[in-house]
C-alpha cells in the first residue's frame, strides 16, 4: 500500500459516506487474520497502517513474565529474553517486536481489497435501509418483477419490496412488468439486502393517494380524520377543514369528481364514499352510514355505543350487503352501532319507550355497586339476556325478521 491507497480512501469517504478511520480499521483486522493464517498461527500479533504513508507494519505483541509462570512461548517470555532485546524491560512489560514478511504486501493488497468491496457493499446496503426505513408510511411506485408461491415482489430500484397474499387486493391484477403503487409497511435488513414489506390493502394507501391529488391536504387546510376500509370492495373516509373556507368534502372530490375518481381508478374501481368528519357523535353516526339516510340517532356514551332509526325502505342500504356499510361506518366512528328500522322502533315503544330502556339499564349497570349480594344475583340472572341481544360483537343489527 501507498499514499495512492490513502487517497483512494479519502475519496471513498467522500463520495460513499464510509469513514476512512473505520474502514483502516477493519483492514487493520482482516490483515491480523491473514498474517496468523499464512505465517503464524497462534501468534499474537498487531498490524498498524500509517494514515500517511499507507505503510503497513507488523508487530509481535508478547509479555514479559517470570520464568516459572511461561504457560505460552506465542503470547509471554521471560526475563531473560526481554533482556536480550532492551535491557530496560521489567516483569509485566508488554513488547512490540516488528515481524512484518518480506512478501506481506501482496497478500495485504488483497485482503484489502476484498474489506474495501465488503465495506462499499455494507455501506450501500444502510444507506438503502435507512432511505426506506425513512419512509415508512409512504406510497411509492413499483414494477412487479416476480411472483412466487403467491407472493409478489416489486423492484423499487434500489429494494425489492415484498407484497404477501394477507396484503394484496383480491381482483387486482400483479402481472410480471405491472407497475403499480404500494404503501410501505416496515423495513428490515437481512442477508440479501433490505427487505421491504409493503401493502395494497392498508388504509394508509387510500390516505397517501389522496394527498396526492388534494392540495388542500399537503397544504393542510384539510385533515384526514379517520379511514376504513375493506380491501378492493369499499372506503370510508372522513375529512375536516382547518380552513373555515374550504369545503373539505368537495376538495377531496375535485371539479367534477376527478380527484376521487383518480384514486379509485388507482384502486381499480373500489368505492369510497368521503364524509365531512363531527365532533357530534350522533351526527358524524349519521354521516357515516351514507349513503342510507338516517331518522334519528341515540347515542349512549357510556357505552360508546349507538342506536340508528332509519326508515324502513333504507334499512337494507344502511346496513350494506353482508352488513359491510354499518361495519365500515362504525370502525370509521369508533362506535357501536345498531341499526333498526322506523316500524320496529315504534313497535316498541317508539323513542320515550327507548329512553325509559336506557335509564333502566343505567340503574341496572350501577346496582351492584351500590347494592348487596342480592342485587349481584339479580344482574347475573340477567346477564345472559343482554348477551343474547348484543353480545361482544362491534356492530348489532336488527330487521324486521329478527323481530
Amino acid at each position: 500500500m501507498n499514499k495512492e491507497f490513502i487517497s483512494a480512501m479519502d475519496a471513498l469517504e467522500k463520495e460513499r459516506d464510509i469513514s476512512k478511520e473505520a474502514l483502516l480499521d477493519a483492514i487493520e483486522q482482516a490483515l491480523i487474520s491473514a498474517y496468523k493464517k499464512n505465517y503464524a498461527n497462534s501468534q499474537n500479533v498487531r498490524v498498524n497502517i500509517d494514515r500517511e504513508t499507507g505503510d503497513i507494519e507488523v508487530y509481535m505483541i508478547k509479555k514479559v513474565v517470570p520464568d516459572e509462570e511461561v504457560m505460552n512461548d506465542y503470547d509471554e517470555l521471560t526475563l531473560d529474553e526481554a533482556h536480550e532485546i532492551d535491557p530496560k524491560y521489567q516483569i509485566g512489560d508488554i513488547i512490540e517486536k516488528k515481524v512484518t514478511p518480506r512478501n506481506f504486501g501482496r497478500i495485504a493488497a488483497q485482503t484489502a481489497k476484498q474489506v474495501v468491496v465488503q465495506r462499499i457493499r455494507e455501506a450501500e446496503r444502510g444507506v438503502i435501509y435507512d432511505d426506506f426505513y425513512s419512509r415508512q408510511g409512504e406510497i411509492i411506485t413499483g414494477v412487479v418483477s416476480r411472483v412466487s408461491n403467491g407472493t409478489v415482489f416489486v423492484d423499487m430500484n434500489k429494494a425489492e419490496g415484498v407484497l404477501s397474499v394477507n396484503e394484496q387486493v383480491e381482483g387486482e391484477d400483479y402481472s410480471i412488468n405491472n407497475r403499480i403503487k404500494v404503501y410501505i409497511m416496515d423495513v428490515r435488513k437481512s442477508s440479501r439486502g433490505t427487505q421491504v414489506y409493503v401493502s395494497r390493502s392498508h388504509p394508509g394507501l387510500v390516505k397517501r393517494l389522496f394527498e396526492l391529488e388534494v392540495p388542500e391536504i399537503r397544504e393542510g387546510a384539510v385533515e384526514i380524520k379517520s379511514i376504513s376500509r375493506e380491501a378492493g370492495s369499499r372506503t370510508k373516509m372522513a375529512v375536516a377543514a382547518n380552513d373555515p373556507d374550504v369545503d373539505a368534502v368537495g376538495a377531496c372530490i375535485g371539479p367534477r369528481g376527478s380527484r376521487v375518481q383518480a384514486v379509485v381508478d388507482e384502486l381499480f374501481g373500489e368505492k369510497i364514499d368521503i364524509i365531512a368528519w363531527s365532533d357530534d357523535p350522533a351526527e358524524l353516526i349519521s354521516s357515516a352510514l351514507s349513503p342510507a339516510s338516517t331518522e334519528e340517532v341515540f347515542v349512549n356514551t357510556e357505552e360508546n355505543s349507538a342506536t340508528v332509526i332509519v326508515p324502513d325502505f333504507q334499512l337494507s342500504l344502511a346496513i350494506g350487503m353482508k352488513g359491510q356499510n354499518v361495519r365500515l361506518a362504525a370502525r370509521l366512528c369508533g362506535w357501536k352501532i345498531d341499526i333498526r328500522s322506523h316500524s320496529q322502533f315504534e313497535e316498541e315503544g317508539g323513542a320515550e319507550a327507548f329512553e325509559r330502556k336506557l335509564e333502566a339499564e343505567k340503574e341496572q349497570a350501577e346496582e351492584p355497586e351500590a347494592d348487596d349480594s342480592s342485587a349481584d344475583s339479580s344482574a347475573d340472572a340477567e346477564a345472559p339476556a343482554a348477551e343474547d341481544e348484543g353480545g361482544d360483537s362491534d356492530i348489532f343489527i336488527v330487521s324486521d325478521e329478527d323481530k
